[in-house]
Parts: C-alpha cells; sequence; structure tokens
C-alpha cells in the first residue's frame, strides 16, 4: 500500500502513538494514506477509535513480529 507518510511511534506508550498520528495526519492531504508502526498493544484499540471518530478510515493493519502497523486514510 502507498503511503503518503510513515509515522514510526514504536516503543512509545499510550497515549503517544494517537498523539503523533493526529499530529502527523494533519500534514497530509484529504485521500492521504498515513502508516503507522507501533509497539504498544494499546495502539491497536486506540488508533480504531480515534480513526472512526475522526472520520478517518483505517484502511488495513497487520502485525510483523513486535510492530504493529496501521495504515489510516485521511477525510
Amino acid at each position: 500500500m502507498e503511503a503518503a507518510k510513515v509515522l514510526d511511534a514504536t516503543g512509545m506508550a499510550c497515549p503517544m502513538p494517537v498523539v503523533k498520528t493526529k499530529k502527523a495526519i494533519e500534514e497530509l492531504n484529504t485521500g492521504d494514506i498515513l502508516e503507522v508502526h507501533a509497539t504498544d498493544k494499546g495502539a491497536k484499540s486506540d488508533l480504531t477509535a480515534w480513526a472512526k471518530s475522526g472520520g478517518h478510515e483505517l484502511v488495513d493493519e497487520a502485525e510483523e513480529g513486535d510492530i504493529l502497523k496501521f495504515w489510516i486514510k485521511k477525510a
């Protein structure tokens, strides 16, 4: 999947992955994809809920070893 930006939020504890994601997505254009990498297991539910509440679309998610990856399409 082609991401306009990749955010490395690995090693950060809640709520920092969501805070950093919010800041990063503000820099993108509508329809752009933000790829987020996180290691905090809480990020899965946090980012899903955050994307939905902001009207953004969680396009895909994957787990590669200890790293959780999320692709969020900006509304």
